[in-house]
């Protein structure tokens, strides 16, 4: 089979590859003639663990290439992807799809023979059904299918997902389209991976939903570890506990920052306003929303209290940047609120990331920028881990104590024991009295 993957983002690229890998002819078209070429000379625009080598295999095996036209590559494909940005819209909050429709009107006219148009982009219920019609009216004469398929894939960890997913979800309402959406997904059947077949407006929905459970269980978590702190209770222990009831599970309850990324912040607010706008409101997201962003904004003043109060001409370390481990993504990191708010509160701030410093540079003006996680505490008055990066979990503590000007340690993600932290002024998150 044959794809054309219009968009190499993080969902376009990731997605291309690992359909290469399945033993498919994929080319990713992008309009960025400088990304394109960079693509095709092994350079990879983003960081994720695993993915150059994976490009780099199928690009060699000739399965995998790159092109700033669409013509030739919509024009053989069996199924071509929408894989564009939908960033939340100005004003609203609601997904922009301007860059989903563009790439439906222009692939239309490329159009030869039966062709499935997937949209891999996350968009709101009824996209699909535009997307169509944009495509009908640009190129009348076609013969074509329109299906949904979104994407779950975790930046950190997004070609095990593509490759060893929970599920497959499919909107697609023909048999012909429904056959060739099974046939794309058929190495995954070793694996007895479920694929869900439903319409449109579902496998649309189903995205947005689980998303937005996922930020709930994290907001939830978080607002549990601030009672935590309050009546002197552990967080982890409750989220343990809670984690083993198989109703519930442990995944994303995890007490920290507040979540950030390219999907959750986004996603969120566009169903929020997907609710509102079909007169049914999602209450429960509009207050995860609400609360997240509250969240980010008393973690920095729970920062300045662990450091005196004050943090007027004292110096910071900051310990990762990047809203997860694993990836350069900066989007809506609690970084981006916390940093700037030490900063006008005063305080000199030295930081240190892994990936994530190239992308946070212009985003964190007046921040100095070290080159390894001890070089940002030589002096300084306190330490302050934001990403959970390995190499962080592992500091040496007597090194780290010698480095500071005072042994103030500030764990927003949790990643050390209290017990083991009585050489210093250590503060963690929900886990009352003892950190």
């Amino acid at each position: 089979m044959r794809i054309a993957m219009i968009g190499t983002g993080y969902v376009g690229l990731v997605s291309g590859a690992c359909f290469s890998e399945f033993g498919y002819d994929v080319t990713c078209i992008d309009q960025d003639r400088n990304k394109v070429a960079a693509l095709k000379s092994g350079k990879i625009p983003i960081y994720e663990p695993g993915l150059a080598e994976l490009v780099a295999n199928n690009t060699r095996a000739g399965r995998l290439h790159f092109a700033t036209e669409l013509g030739d590559a919509v024009g053989a494909a069996d199924a071509v992807f929408i894989a564009v940005g939908t960033p939340s819209r100005r004003g609203d909050g609601d997904a922009d799809l301007s860059y989903v429709f563009a790439a439906a009107a222009e692939l239309a006219p490329a159009l030869r023979g039966y062709t499935v148009v997937v949209t891999k982009s996350t968009v709101p219920v009824g996209t699909g059904r535009k997307v169509w019609e944009i495509v009908a009216e640009h190129a009348p004469d076609a013969k074509f299918d329109v299906a949904s398929n979104p994407e779950f894939l975790r930046e950190g960890s997004a070609i095990n997902d593509f490759m060893r997913p929970d599920r497959v979800v499919v909107g697609a309402e023909s048999d012909r389209a429904r056959e060739v959406m099974r046939e794309l997904y058929r190495p995954l059947f070793l694996n007895e991976t479920p694929v869900l077949v439903t319409g449109l407006e579902t496998a649309e929905l189903t995205k947005y939903a689980s998303n937005a459970f996922l930020a709930a269980k994290i907001t939830f978590i978080n607002e549990m570890a601030d009672l935590c702190e309050a009546v002197g209770a552990d967080v982890q222990d409750v989220a343990r506990g809670m984690g083993l009831d198989g109703r519930i599970g442990k995944k994303f309850l995890h007490a920290g920052p507040g979540y950030g990324g390219s999907c959750f912040p986004k996603d969120t607010l566009a169903l929020v306003h997907q609710g509102r706008k079909a007169g049914s409101p999602v209450r429960i997201v509009e207050a995860v929303v609400a609360a997240n962003d509250d969240r980010k904004k008393r973690m920095a003043e729970k920062a300045i209290a662990a450091l005196g109060g004050s943090v007027k001409n004292k110096t910071v370390a900051v310990l990762g940047v990047t809203f997860k481990p694993n990836t350069d993504d900066m989007r809506d990191a609690p970084s981006l609120v916390i940093v700037p708010a030490l900063i006008a509160a005063g305080a000199n701030v030295r930081a240190y990331d892994p990936e994530g410093m190239d992308e946070a540079r212009p985003l964190l003006p007046g921040v100095t920028w070290c080159g390894d996680a001890y070089a940002t505490m030589a002096g300084a008055d306190g330490v302050l881990i934001l990403t959970e990066w390995n190499e962080f979990r592992s500091l040496d503590l007597e090194r780290v104590r010698g480095l500071l000007r005072a042994p103030v340690m500030i764990d927003f993600r949790n990643i050390y024991k209290p017990n083991e932290m009585r050489e210093f002024t250590y503060v963690s998150v929900g886990r009352g009295r003892k950190g």
